[in-house]
Parts: C-alpha cells; structure tokens; sequence
C-alpha cells in the first residue's frame, strides 16, 4: 500500500482528480462504455469536524482506494491502494480515524462480499491495523499492536460511532448447520490494540440501532415468528421489550426504526393503520408514537434519513419522485437556497458534519441527465466547489429526460411509471420497457440511470412501469401484487406499454420487452401473455419456472422483503401444491412452446439467486422450434451484474440485437 501527499489548493486538486478520470473527446455517439464503466470517484464522507473529507477513487484500470483530502489546503493523501482490492464501504469513527472493508470489482458479489474484512487507518496513513480476516489470507496491511484478528464473519457495522475514539462496532455472524446465518453477535473493537469485547444482548440479534452518543440502543430479534425491539434503558444495563409484532407481513403496531434523535426519541417509519408509511416520533420510555407525523407523503412511502449535526435534528433527506432536502434549520433553509442558486436545474443534497469545527459542508449533485457530482460548500465565502464527478465523458445535454407518469392498470389501480425520452424525441419511437427487479422494491426515482440514459442514447424510448408488488408507493399498491406474478402484475407491464402507444410515444409495431430477475421473468410472460405488443425480448438472469425457483437448494430467502421471510415465497408468489395449476400457467418453461419471437438471454454461472439451469432449461426448451433464441453464458459472474467488463459486453450485445428487431439510432450488425 502506498502513501501519497498532493499539496495545492482545492481547485488543483479537483484539477488532479479531474486528470485521474477517464476524459473523453466530444463523440457523435457516447460509447457503450461510458455508462457502464466504473466511476472514477464513487464516494465522498465528511469527517466529524468537517475539516476532511474521504473519497473512494479508482478507474477503469485503477482499483478503488481510500484518500483524505484536508479542505483547508486541499492536500490530498491515500490512505489504502490494493493490487487485488477495491476498498468497499468506509467511514469516519473520529476526525482522526477511519474504517474500511474491501471487495473485488473484477468477480462475483458472491465472493466479493463473502470476507470482505475490515481494517483501520489514521487520515494520515498512520496507525494501520487489519481487524478482521479476509477468509484466513494474509494482508498488505499489518499491525504489530496487540490483540488478534477476528475471522472473516466479522461484518461492518454501517452506523458511525457518537463521539471521537478509536472504538468500532462489528456484527459477527452466528451459523446454522446448513451455513445460513440465523443471528448476529455484537462486537465492540479497539481498532488500535485490536481489543474485543463481546456486547452483552437481551437475545440474538437481527437488527441494531445507535444512539446519537454512539451507544447501542435498539436491538431486533426474529424469532417464532415474531419481531421483538429491545430496548436499553437510559443510564441502565437493563434491557426491556420496547414492542413486539407478526414478523410476517405488516400490523398496524408494525414500525422500523430509522434513528434516535438528540433528545433521546425515536424516530420511526410506520403505516400506523395508514396505507403510507410515515415518519413518527415514538417515546422509548412509553412506546406511544405521537400523533401528528413528522414527514408524510400523499402518494409515496416514507424513506430518508434525519440529519444530525451538533446534537440539533436539523432536516431530513426524503425520497419522494426525486430526493430533496426538507430543513427545519432557517439557517440550512438558507444555505440550500444559494446552492441551488449556484447549480440550478439539480437535484442538491446537502451534508453538514456531524461535530462541525469548519464551515465546509458536502453537496451531492446530480439530475436525470446529470450523473452525480461531490461538491464541497464553505459557508463563510459562500463558494461552491466541485471535486469529482463520477461519469465525466458523458454530456447531459446529450441525455435524455425522465420523469415519472401517473397511469391507471385496467383495474383502477393507479400505476406510476418512469419514461425517459431520448433527446429532442418525443413521439413515434421505439420503445424498450424496462421491468425492475425484485420484484419487491421500488425501481426508479429521479437520477442518472446508466441503462435507461444508454438505451434513450440509442434512439429508444424507455419505460418503467412500478407495477403492483413493487414497494415504495403504499401498502395497497404492494399488497395488490400477491401471489400475482404472471396476472395482474403483469397486466401492469402490458397496460404502461399501450399507454405510451395511446399517448403516440411507441411505434406500436416497434415495442420491445427488458429486465433482469424479476424482471426477465416479466420479458418471457410479456411475450407468452401479449405476442402482438411485444415484438421481442431480453432476459438476463430472469426466473424461468417458479416451481424451480423456490425448489433450488441455493435460493436465498434474503432477497424476500424482511417481514415476509417466514411465510416467504409461498404467500408471496404462490404455494408449489396449492398453486400448481397457477404456477405451471405463469411459467416460461413449462409455455415455453408459446415463445415466439426473438429473444436474447444471459445468464452467470455462479448466480446463487437464479441460477444458471433457468436459462439453459428455457433454450433447450426453445431451441427447437424458435430459431430466434440466443444465450449467452457469462463464467463466474452472479445475480447483480455489476462487473464493468460484463455489462459492457451485454449491453452491446443487447444494443444490436434491439437494431436488428426494432430499430433505433443503432446500426444493426
């Protein structure tokens, strides 16, 4: 690992950083790898004091590392540089010292993740220590201080501690005999002697919170069934149930915590009998929540983070359409005011530090045409400053625009779906719907999507429908989607495409059907259930049988929404007995002689959630009567697809099978 020290001021040194990135000359057609390339700056923290500021650098043929940049004198130094690494999720534990653990951008989550390790430096490179193992293999890092390294079921524990020490928080994962973790341990490390502490618990442990001190607080337990919150009482050891719930599904006493505010309340996200989730303030030492909300949203669940800074509760960051800041602060108010007035027209998320010592404060800025750029704010000049920019090579006014539709399903449900619209287009174009993954979560929101801005690039209109069963838009509209794969839901997906056809957007005779996960499985129903709308498909690691699904022995039930792991997939998506005559009627593979039109798969070898038997029964199925079929199989890539080189190569394997069907901006080859 090597030691770096750049000095000048902040504009050199987001001139430095500018030239570590992949700059591109001004192109007729932004190359398929510039979207899907690794971003050069993936992640920026302000320390404590807000005197620093932590960025995670790479680039295409860098691995991402860890540096400090001092604002004051914009001296910028590394801290971690692996040659077989990438530093993964880092943060500040003091304005002295960080944490980090590390993965492999070039191979599978699943190994990536699997001993990820965690390790701890000084901001000034000082004070290297490895404190968790990497699968029992040696480090580039090593410390001489006593106390031992944890083995590799060591996890980071994403909550900063409350006040500046050397002390972190780890989660040790506890077995079963079939390898699946079934609870955590809570560890307390010394990351300068390596020290360990073993955190007494009321229960084994599925979920914990800290309070604004940095102390545990709230800790989950799942079991029998059901959820239970421990509480630890003020200036006590002794812990007590706060509440207790069904683990399956939602109650009207159901809640999630999201954090403690500086004066020891709880903040919480809950429907309270409501079809939104809200944020409330409950009192620990009663359980009662207060009446009024602090934050509710008409047509969206709640989901944001309060921000804290010098123990005030000053705002919150919510996701709505797009994210936005809402400041209780008048002095935040203000600020926020003059740096949009200084990036108009973007998404602007301002960050104060936590114990602020400087008047710099980090903004995230960004649009759905502009990918995200860090910025830094000093309040006392009132100057914006950029540091990074994650895609640098791609131009917004070259970008399409997005933005999310409000449709109605044939039923009456109201359907939200995003389109984005390639540039100066509108009307008359091919059209790619996109189905998310999941299927339980939300899939878009306002921002930079690398796959919709390439396929808009291309002359495609591109649409994503938040069909029934995807979260984020009420309990109703989730609850719509049980046991509904294959029928309403995807009634949905066919109902958003003939209303982009009704709206002239789609070229009704130029309509092709995407998705991945989840959303494969939709592209194969969409050309099972409507063989006129959908004139071709892609599924890349897509479910092709439920039945299948739910029998592989190396399904993971983590991918199902917390709360419905204990029922799981049959209240969800349909019992293998009960079901059978349903299932087998929404499954690709058992109609796969129904599939007609041309269609491209891939599939990864190692992908543990769909693994790759679903593509190779459904082109075996296939290659008989459809000529039009292709699969392609990917070696050692899993579910996520987020290895560089792989989406690079899909994508453009996906870019001319769609010009060859279809048509857009893109040549066919």
């Amino acid at each position: 690992m090597g030691l770096k020290v750049l000095q000048g001021g902040l504009q050199g040194v987001a001139a430095l950083l500018f030239a570590l990135m992949l700059t591109a000359p001004a192109e007729a057609e932004v190359p398929v790898r510039r979207f899907f390339e690794k971003a050069p700056v993936s992640g920026a923290k302000l320390s404590p004091s807000g005197r620093y500021l932590a960025l995670r650098t790479g680039g295409y043929r860098t691995r991402d590392g860890l540096s400090v940049m001092e604002l004051d004198t914009g001296k910028l130094q590394v801290l971690a540089q692996y040659d077989e690494a990438d530093v993964n999720q880092f943060m500040w534990i003091s304005d002295e010292r960080l944490v980090y653990n590390l993965g492999d951008k070039s191979t599978a989550i699943g190994n990536r993740y699997y001993a990820p390790g965690l390790f701890a430096v000084n901001r000034d490179g000082s004070g290297e220590r490895q404190l968790v193992s990497r699968d029992g293999q040696s480090s580039e890092v090593h410390g001489s201080a006593p106390g031992e390294i944890l083995p590799y079921n060591t996890y980071f524990l994403d909550q900063p501690p409350g006040r500046d020490n050397n002390t972190v928080h780890a989660a040790r994962a506890q077995w079963d005999n079939k390898g699946t973790s079934v609870s955590f341990e809570l560890l307390q490390i010394d990351t300068l002697s390596r020290n360990t502490s073993v955190v007494s618990l009321p229960a084994p442990m599925h979920g914990l919170l800290l309070d604004a001190q940095g102390r545990p607080r709230l800790t989950l337990s799942v079991m029998n069934g059901k959820s239970t919150y421990y509480y630890l009482q003020p200036d006590s050891d002794s812990w007590r149930v706060l509440a207790s719930f069904d683990a399956a599904g939602e109650s009207a006493s159901s809640f999630d915590p999201v954090a403690f505010s500086p004066d020891g309340k709880l903040l919480v996200s809950t429907r309270a009998g409501g079809d939104k989730l809200a944020l409330r303030r409950m009192d620990p030492a009663t359980g009662e929540l207060e009446r009024d909300a602090l934050v509710a949203l008409p047509a969206f669940d709640f989901s944001g983070v309060p921000v804290l800074s010098n123990g005030k509760l000053l705002g919150y960051e919510v996701l709505a359409d797009g994210r936005t800041m809402a400041w209780l602060d008048e002095d935040m108010k203000a600020v926020q005011k003059h740096i949009d007035t200084l990036a108009p027209g973007l998404i602007n998320l301002v960050t104060p530090p936590l114990r602020p010592q400087s008047p710099w404060l980090l903004v995230r800025s960004y649009s759905d045409q502009q990918p995200m750029v860090y910025m830094v704010y000093r309040r006392d000049t009132g100057k914006l400053t950029t540091i990074a920019a994650t895609r640098p090579a791609i131009r917004p006014d070259d970008m399409g625009q997005k933005d999310l539709k409000w449709l109605k399903a044939r039923d009456g449900l109201p359907l939200p779906a995003w389109l984005t619209l390639p540039s100066g287009r509108k009307k008359s174009l091919p059209m790619v719907v996109l189905v998310h993954g999941g299927p339980w979560q939300r899939g878009g929101e306002l921002q930079w999507d690398e796959q919709a801005q390439f396929l808009a690039s291309r002359g495609y209109a591109v649409l994503e429908p938040e069909f029934r069963g995807s979260t984020g838009y009420g309990n109703r509209h989730f609850r719509a989607g049980l046991k509904q794969w294959g029928l309403s839901m995807q009634d949905d997906v066919a109902d958003a495409a003939r209303w982009a056809i009704e709206q002239g957007i789609a070229d009704p005779q130029r309509i092709c059907i995407a998705g991945a996960g989840y959303g494969g499985y939709s592209a194969l129903m969409g050309l099972l259930k409507d063989p006129q709308l959908f004139k071709c498909g892609v599924n890349w690691a897509g479910v092709t049988d439920i039945a299948l699904m739910q029998q592989e022995d190396r399904f993971e039930p983590y991918y199902l929404p917390v709360d419905w792991r204990g029922p799981g997939m049959p209240a969800l998506v349909g019992d293998l007995k009960q079901d059978a005559a349903q299932l087998a009627a929404t499954s690709p593979l058992q109609q796969a002689s129904r599939i007609r039109q041309p269609l491209l798969m891939a599939y990864g070898s190692t992908d543990r959630h769909v693994p790759l038997s679903h593509g190779r029964s459904l082109y075996k199925a296939l290659k008989a009567h459809n000529p039009q079929a292709e699969l392609m199989e990917y070696e050692n890539k899993e579910h996520s697809w987020d290895i560089p080189q792989t989406k690079i190569d899909f994508w453009s394997r996906v870019e001319k099978f769609l010009a060859r069907q279809i048509g857009g901006a893109a040549k066919a080859e």
